[in-house]
């Protein structure tokens, strides 16, 4: 049996990881850690609270004091960190809270599990799982490699340069005090409980509100696709299997333009209205309710600043020695993720309106 804590696991991923992991790892004990910023949101974890394996705790990584208590009230012996300011586009306009969350929070973890683990030889069997990005290793050409464990960092905006300088923070713990680390860079996940800033709950929320669906210069950015449980199955693997002080990079190997993405959401959005009647009585202002498609409220805007070209990750590391393999294609992954916004209605509503924060 397994002690987890897990950082930041109101969010989107954080949320979908310990689901899972309590599927797969009955037995564990989860404690999670969340500052409940804006896209943290308590009620994504309301049905676990109260059991007997789970607790919750409202508090930020940057309080040391905090989590060396949780480390030794709870006999913490694995470290899950999904905590980190995580959109490129609040990084631009407000960098000054990447910093603080993305490295002083990491580095207050560190030096928590240090003193615990190491110092004070409370667990010699430990383990902090570093979770970052793709976005550390900068842009690709449309005829590069994909990015490697090997690729120069190269970090273009300040959210991707603030989950870099976490990562070699990471890697100087493991090397300099023997601190058992492992880190997972992954490409764009997607799927149940994103908050609605990124691209697909943005766009899916759009549709059914009749508005404009915003695509940044001419769309042809590309990215790979992952989902989110395909990738809390990448993660578990490293943290159960993965080499100490490695870094395993887990992708989708889905490779598609923003454009062709917004396209296909479309299309499947479509055919969902075209399939079920009560939709349109639901949502009359999205056009699909009156069949028109949803590709009329595409709408091009200026580029943000810096948008890098393309993303793509080489997964071969941890397929070959982990035996990954993402069990999700974009059409199932889609389906699954537009399937759940419809059927979760009440969870985007308190969001717009802002009770989810009361």
């Amino acid at each position: 049996m397994a002690n987890l804590l897990v950082t930041g696991a109101a969010g989107f991923i954080g949320t979908s990881f310990v689901n899972y992991w309590h599927g797969s790892n009955p037995q564990d004990k989860i404690v999670v850690l969340d500052a409940l910023t804006y896209a943290g949101n308590k009620n994504n974890l309301a049905g676990l609270l109260g059991q007997d394996w789970f607790t919750f705790v409202h508090g930020s990584i940057c309080d040391q004091e905090l989590v060396e208590s949780l480390l030794h009230k709870h006999e913490i012996d694995t470290l899950v960190h999904f905590a980190a300011e995580s959109h490129v586009d609040r990084s631009i306009t407000g960098p000054d809270a990447f910093i603080d969350t993305n490295i002083v929070g990491t580095h207050s973890l560190l030096k928590a599990a240090k003193k615990y683990w190491i110092d004070e030889k409370a667990k010699p069997e430990h383990l902090f799982h570093h979770v970052s990005t793709d976005e550390v290793y900068g842009t690709l050409g449309a005829d590069d490699p994909a990015f490697s464990e090997t690729t120069a960092y190269a970090p273009n905006s300040p959210y991707a340069a603030s989950k870099a300088s976490s990562d070699h923070l990471v890697r100087s713990y493991h090397h300099t005090f023997d601190l058992r680390v492992t880190t997972s860079n992954c490409s764009n996940n997607y799927g149940p409980y994103q908050f609605p800033e990124k691209l697909l709950p943005v766009c899916i929320l759009n549709i059914l509100a009749g508005k404009d669906l915003p695509i940044y210069g001419d769309g042809l950015q590309i990215r790979d696709w992952l989902y989110v449980d395909d990738h809390n199955r990448g993660i578990e693997l490293v943290i159960k299997n993965g080499r100490h002080g490695e870094t395993y990079n887990i992708g989708g190997n889905n490779e598609w333009a923003n454009i062709d993405v917004v396209n296909l959401l479309c299309q499947l959005i479509d055919a969902r209205f075209a399939e079920d009647e009560a939709l349109a009585t639901r949502f009359p202002d999205s056009p699909c309710a009156k069949s028109v498609s949803a590709k009329s409220l595409i709408t091009y805007v200026t580029d943000r600043p810096g948008h890098d070209t393309r993303y793509a990750i080489n997964a071969g590391k941890i397929m070959t020695e982990l035996g990954y393999d993402p069990q999700e294609n974009f059409d199932s992954g889609l389906n699954k993720t537009i399937d759940w916004y419809l059927a979760n209605e009440s969870w985007w509503l308190s969001i717009q309106d802002g009770s989810y924060r009361q």
